[in-house]
């Protein structure tokens, strides 16, 4: 166990850009460990009223912002990715504020495992506080048509962000864990599963959801459960069901999926009847799909079901939930989750400026979203 949080085993997660260090964090997720992105801290530091902003505006430029104020992360990253003492002096303005605002997190967070994300963790000195330190890796040419199909990078940009950084094999010696993700998520999944298993041998297995009661007269039960990827046959034939296959998904597709979301199940009248997709970044939890099959009533399986989804995010330490429904739907869905606290509100709404980026990111089209704070005291406070 850790010295610096004692009762923890914590993971020093790192590997260079592009690698898949997010999906094996994800991964950490599904299996119990309460993960940090220290990439997301960090942005969430230099947003507009973040403790960093001021410094980082006046240190580069107000040039770097947008229109209405945001510091613009890819002009940002034009200018540091190309000059080290740049890189190094954002880093130095950055690092310490990430620092404390992990220390925090992991100390107040329930779970016996942590998983600690960050590019830069073995630099910043944080991997020598890590019980164990995982290494993420895969070929150049992988790292670079990831960066273009997922961050909409030119590929002189993403060649640019990998040749900045220190090569691959330094951080592969200091490993006490190498991730090969070069492969297929199942390939991943299986490495992080064997690994977590034996970090977790002989510990107490999760308590099971109790079944909930749907409605008054408790004629039907729900019960809620956090899928696995081992169930992504069933979720893609379930979605096929549930939206009369407008959405023909594969085994394959729900599998990629769990690198990015979860899924809660919820079986009503002994069978499973609703499914939610979320994710959470950023200390923001966003459920994008809902889905229930013919029959299952929304008022019935909505408050358990978002309840487990809030569960697991506050487990987390998510500062707000944001739900999002088709707008034929929202109404019946806020009236379903009266009293829950949930309430509806357009994005630009939302009071922090993280909390908004989260909705613009996250919010499908045609959908209306229900909100609900969280948590009342923030990681990175304004100043």
């Amino acid at each position: 166990m850790s010295n610096r949080w004692p009762g923890k085993y914590v993971i020093g997660l790192t590997g260079n850009i592009g690698v898949g260090k997010s999906v094996v964090r994800k991964m950490l997720e599904h299996l119990g460990a309460f993960s940090i992105d220290a990439d997301a801290l960090a942005h969430q530091a230099i947003a507009k009223g973040g403790p960093a902003y001021a410094a980082v505006v006046k240190t580069f430029g107000e040039w770097i912002l947008t229109p209405t104020g945001e510091v613009d992360r890819a002009r940002l990253g034009r200018i540091v990715f190309a000059d080290p003492e740049a890189l190094a002096r954002l880093e130095g303005l950055i690092h310490p504020l990430v620092k404390q605002a992990t220390d925090l997190l992991i100390r107040r967070s329930k779970a016996s495992v942590a998983v600690i994300e960050a590019i830069k963790l073995i630099e910043s000195g944080t991997a020598q506080d890590c019980d164990a330190l995982w290494v993420v890796h895969a070929p150049e040419a992988v790292q670079e048509a990831r960066l273009v199909e997922k961050r909409k990078l030119s590929p002189a940009e993403a060649r640019q962000r990998i040749a900045a950084q220190p090569p691959q094999a330094e951080k592969r010696k200091a490993a006490t864990l190498l991730i090969d993700n070069s492969g297929t998520f199942e390939d991943t999944w299986t490495q992080v599963q064997a690994a977590f298993t034996q970090i977790t041998a002989g510990q107490a297995p999760a308590e099971v959801e109790p079944a909930r009661p749907a409605g008054a007269d408790g004629a039907r039960e729900v019960r809620v459960r956090r899928g696995k990827p081992g169930d992504a046959a069933v979720i893609a034939d379930f979605i096929k069901q549930a939206t009369g296959g407008q959405r023909a998904l594969t085994r394959g597709d729900v599998i990629a999926a769990f690198g990015d979301k979860a899924y809660m199940l919820a079986e009503y009248g002994g069978r499973l009847g609703a499914i939610a997709g979320f994710k959470v970044e950023n200390l923001v939890s966003r459920v994008d799909e809902v889905y229930l099959l013919p029959g299952v009533p929304l008022e019935a399986v909505a408050a358990p079901l978002f309840e487990a989804v809030e569960e697991a995010s506050r487990q987390l330490q998510c500062e707000a939930a944001l739900l999002f429904f088709p707008l034929n739907v929202a109404p019946t869905a806020a009236q379903a989750l009266n009293g829950s606290g949930y309430a509806p509100l357009a994005p630009e709404k939302l009071g922090v400026d993280a909390w908004r980026e989260a909705a613009k990111e996250s919010m499908p089209a045609g959908t209306g979203m229900l909100w609900k704070k969280l948590r009342e005291d923030r990681v990175l406070r304004p100043v």
